[in-house]
């Protein structure tokens, strides 16, 4: 039985599951990256979180074929190494958009209502209200979205139920895309910022963001404006927004979630934290257990798609593009040997092949077969080929 380490916490239901597809499950949630090379001894599936992959955990797990990321961020895991050892690395993307979107709602009310203080009222027996009205509430007003993948688009459905006006900014993002999802497409960052009187920034750990939460994109908020940020706080001018929240009475609300578990929260929690009005959270915003529920689907839907046919969804370290020049597209008789008697002809030609892929056709007498080359065979080594027994037809075309 293939073994699976699951290095974090995973639903009683999916580890049923995967006991169910016949592998062996190792549950270890409390392992720590020292202990983590150790335990991969014949371990052939790695599931985890947040914790290291290091290079010395790959080298110590000559069984490994797939490391299975929980969330979206794979900066944990040591990239170079796993792919020099033909390691694939997946992961699961956008599984908490609805929980990340629902948080991000719950801040801008208890922004624009001051709930935090009103709730330190009530804590000191302070029952009346303040004469002014502060509150501007959502309706009517622009929302803009910095970024607009799934967790931008399930904001953007919310915006449009309590009546707001989505508008978005994201590189390369075609203006008919964002039209299509029912928001008004700004050309950039500064733009998008003028025309919102709320603002959402989401800045996934591990990537690099779509725009810096800096002083030219505060420039452009009108004073009083509402600011949601769920990420990691690299993305922050802390001091441009410190500035920002005194001087111009931005209302904030921050969620962190920093791609490196040493990065130093005291400090940025003295920075920011402790300003008039800010809200905080660490790491809240995929805290459901909906979102929990959806990571782990998608952790099955990945191993079952592996298991039953070779394929890899999620996959961060393959090429977009093979690095192949040429190729050699085939028809061939599907028969013992035929492939093997091709891919010595190659060999013999001082040829490395990048690729191959094979259909079968009906019946299971003949197939089609491309394998991309890094350079074009010499005539002869062709030649050779064509003139196999179990070869049906031969092309050599220029990779374009």
């Amino acid at each position: 039985m293939m073994k699976t380490l699951v290095a974090c916490p995973l639903p009683e239901f999916a580890l049923d599951e995967l006991r169910a597809l016949g592998l062996n499950v190792d549950l270890q949630p409390d392992l720590t990256a020292d202990e983590l090379p150790a335990a991969l001894a014949e371990t052939t599936l790695l599931i985890v979180s947040r914790m290291r992959v290091s290079p010395e955990a790959i080298a110590a797990a000559p069984s490994l074929q797939m490391i299975i990321c929980w969330g979206r961020d794979t900066s944990n895991v040591a990239i170079a190494e796993a792919s020099a050892a033909g390691v694939f690395v997946s992961r699961c993307s956008d599984t908490d958009a609805a929980a990340v979107a629902e948080l991000t709602f719950a801040l801008f009310v208890a922004l624009d209502r001051d709930l935090l203080a009103h709730a330190d009222d009530l804590r000191a027996g302070r029952f009346q209200l303040d004469p002014e009205v502060t509150a501007a509430g959502l309706a009517g007003h622009a929302l803009g979205l910095v970024g607009f993948g799934e967790i931008g688009r399930e904001v953007a459905r919310r915006a449009r139920s309590f009546g707001m006006r989505p508008f978005v900014w994201a590189p390369d993002l075609p203006p008919d895309l964002a039209h299509a999802h029912g928001a008004q497409y700004c050309g950039w960052p500064r733009d998008l910022a003028r025309q919102s009187d709320l603002l959402f920034v989401h800045a996934p750990e591990g990537t690099a963001p779509p725009a810096r939460v800096d002083h030219e994109l505060l420039e452009g908020l009108e004073e009083g404006a509402s600011l949601v940020f769920i990420g990691d706080p690299a993305a922050l001018d802390e001091r441009a927004l410190s500035t920002a929240i005194r001087d111009r009475k931005l209302r904030v609300a921050l969620d962190i979630h920093p791609a490196a578990e040493g990065h130093d929260t005291v400090r940025f929690k003295a920075g920011l934290l402790d300003l008039p009005g800010v809200i905080g959270a660490y790491r809240l915003a995929n805290q459901t257990v909906q979102a929990q529920h959806a990571s782990a689907r998608r952790i099955l839907e990945i191993v079952r798609r592996f298991l039953i046919g070779g394929e890899v969804l999620g996959c961060v370290n393959l090429l977009e593009r093979s690095p192949a020049t040429w190729l050699l597209v085939l028809r061939l008789k599907d028969a013992v040997g035929v492939m093997a008697d091709i891919m010595n002809a190659v060999r013999d030609d001082g040829i490395n092949a990048e690729e191959i892929n094979s259909r079968v056709f009906q019946g299971a007498r003949a197939a089609w077969c491309t394998i991309a080359l890094d350079e074009r065979p010499g005539r002869e080594t062709i030649e050779a080929i064509r003139a196999l027994d179990g070869v049906l037809h031969l092309e050599v075309r220029a990779v374009v």
